[in-house]
């Protein structure tokens, strides 16, 4: 089948799956920059966004809708223009919404960055994407973005603003961009491209994902349905905003899209989400699994009133069975599992599933038309309940990744079935169960690391041979990372603290810095001499923890 291309950087739907889709109301012809205008239109005076840090931001849907619109016209005044990209690395503040749907309106696309990104992600970013523009806080966590965002932008020559929340040194305040609206002559299309996300990966080089209006909203749309969302949720984002998670299921976007509250904390450790539960009464959040175990067990002993919360969603990894069922007696509301991919489709258990599939499962996908497949290594279907490789298409799954040709063609099938990656196993009422990942992708609570990258990093110290980075289960984290290290003969011997340092010194996000460090004579290989990951995984499994590992 032969894959239609809205242009030559992006694979979309085949036309009869698009008139599928449409015919079936999946995609109905709504943009963000449209359904905040509707909304705004609709409930004025209701609060949309609420930034609790320093003195308490409530910014109602009228009020966001004209910072949106004034902002987009100075991005367009200072030549942003449809198409173009713009790299947003923003903390969870009233400014990360702002934004996203100032570019929504003049149809440029934000590419979205985590806070803890640092110069080697943000410059592959902004140099691959040929980004426009960087907005940056001036500082968060105790890190400069401004001397981070100026070392790139001296690299990047497509790299013409650098916006700043905050005071903007060299550059420019983005309290300075906004200005009365005007007519830019373009309208943004359902089908168009809305944003672009990073994917996971195994290579360290961050695949990009087109997501376009018509198929994000309607993952919106099923989610909220799904949930119970309404004008009267009030949606806790703990999670970085710029996540997949909590931005769409159903994320603060779901929550604006039914009109209801967001809620942006700016920590999502219990002693700052209590406060902001019991003072804002949030009533639905979503977190990864370290952080449901945290609260959970933080929750008995609180003195904050809890009593709002209704639902808290779990994913971004694999909720284990005795976690989940600590999970709503210590917090005293009901748990739904999730377990979806930036790429598209989701899962979710569902509000009326009995009690044991909610602890045991991780749900069944949004749509009547998420098509799914459970097949062995040549791609034959496994019979039901066998575990397998999960492969997937729909309405709001990708055909392919942006700029990525040769990529397409390993994740994706000459049918359009997306490889996932995922090895799961499906129940006679059509939930999936995961087991794991078939790559080498590790996922610490959510976060995903690309061990060839931090391979990478580790060889390059004069005393290294060789070395390997795999995952390794955690109680809490799901997987830790654990460094296997080969030492030159007649080198100095290294401490664990070296090698974790020459990480981070690299530059990279803090969550890549190995956990573990085990210094080793050999690697288990496979029968044709490669390294086997999965006997050295088998190893710490059967092992135990080593004296040499920190």
């Amino acid at each position: 089948m032969t894959t239609a291309f809205l242009n030559p950087d992006t694979p979309t739907w085949p036309a009869e799956f698009a008139e599928r889709y449409r015919a079936a109301g999946h995609w109905r012809g709504e943009t963000f920059g449209g359904v905040l205008s509707e909304r705004a239109a609709a409930h004025p005076d209701r609060v949309a966004v609420v930034d609790p840090a320093g003195t308490r931001r409530a910014w109602t849907y009228a009020e966001l809708d004209e910072r949106a619109s004034r902002l987009a016209a100075g991005f367009a005044a200072r030549g942003i223009a449809p198409g173009d990209r713009v790299v947003v690395q923003l903390p969870n503040i009233a400014e990360f919404i702002e934004v996203v749907f100032a570019l929504f309106r003049i149809g440029a696309l934000p590419v979205y960055a985590l806070p803890a990104h640092r110069e080697t992600e943000i410059g592959y970013f902004c140099s691959f994407t040929e980004a426009v523009a960087y907005v940056v806080p001036e500082r968060h966590a105790g890190f400069d973005h401004l001397a981070l965002a100026s070392r790139v932008k001296e690299r990047t020559p497509t790299l013409k603003h650098v916006f700043v929340v905050g005071e903007p040194g060299e550059h420019t305040a983005l309290s300075d961009v906004p200005c009365d609206p005007v007519d830019t002559g373009h309208t943004p299309q359902p089908g168009d491209l809305a944003f672009l996300q990073l994917s996971g990966g195994t290579t360290g080089v961050p695949k990009l994902i087109p997501r376009t209006h018509d198929d994000y909203i309607y993952s919106l749309r099923g989610s909220n349905e799904i949930c119970g969302v309404d004008g009267d949720t009030r949606f806790l984002v703990v999670l970085p905003a710029a996540h997949n998670f909590p931005m769409s299921s159903p994320g603060w976007l779901g929550a604006l899209y039914a009109g209801g509250t967001v809620v942006l904390s700016p920590a999502p450790d219990p002693a700052t989400a209590f406060r902001l539960v019991e003072s804002e009464r949030v009533t639905m959040t979503g977190m990864v699994p370290p952080l449901a175990i945290l609260w959970s067990e933080a929750a008995p002993a609180t003195a904050h009133d809890l009593s709002s919360l209704e639902l808290i969603l779990v994913g971004g990894a694999k909720y284990s069975e005795a976690a989940a069922r600590r999970l709503e007696p210590a917090l005293g509301c009901r748990l739904m599992q999730v377990f979806g991919m930036a790429e598209g489709l989701v899962n979710y258990t569902r509000l009326d599933d009995d009690y044991e599939t909610v602890v045991t499962t991780q749900g069944r996908p949004i749509s009547q038309d998420d098509e799914i497949r459970v097949v062995d290594d040549e791609d034959v279907d496994v019979p039901q309940g066998d575990y397998g490789h999960l492969l997937t298409r729909g309405p709001y799954t990708i055909r392919g990744y942006w700029r990525a040709p040769q990529h397409n063609e390993r994740s994706f099938t000459e049918e359009g079935f997306y490889r996932t990656g995922d090895i799961v196993r499906r129940t006679a009422t059509g939930h999936l169960v995961v087991e794991g990942r078939a790559k080498d992708q590790i996922n610490r609570g959510g976060e995903k690391i690309a061990p060839e990258e931090i391979e990478n990093i580790i060889l390059s110290h004069p005393s290294v041979h060789d070395v390997s980075v795999v995952g390794v289960a955690d109680d809490y984290l799901g997987e830790r990372t654990l460094a296997y290290v080969i030492l030159r003969s007649g080198t100095e011997p290294l401490k664990p603290a070296a090698i974790k340092r020459l990480v981070r010194e690299r530059g990279v996000a803090a969550y890549k810095v190995p956990d573990l460090v085990e210094f080793v004579d050999a690697f288990p290989q496979t029968g044709i001499g490669k390294v086997s990951k999965k006997g050295l995984r088998s190893d710490t499994a059967s092992a135990g923890p080593a004296p040499a590992r920190s």
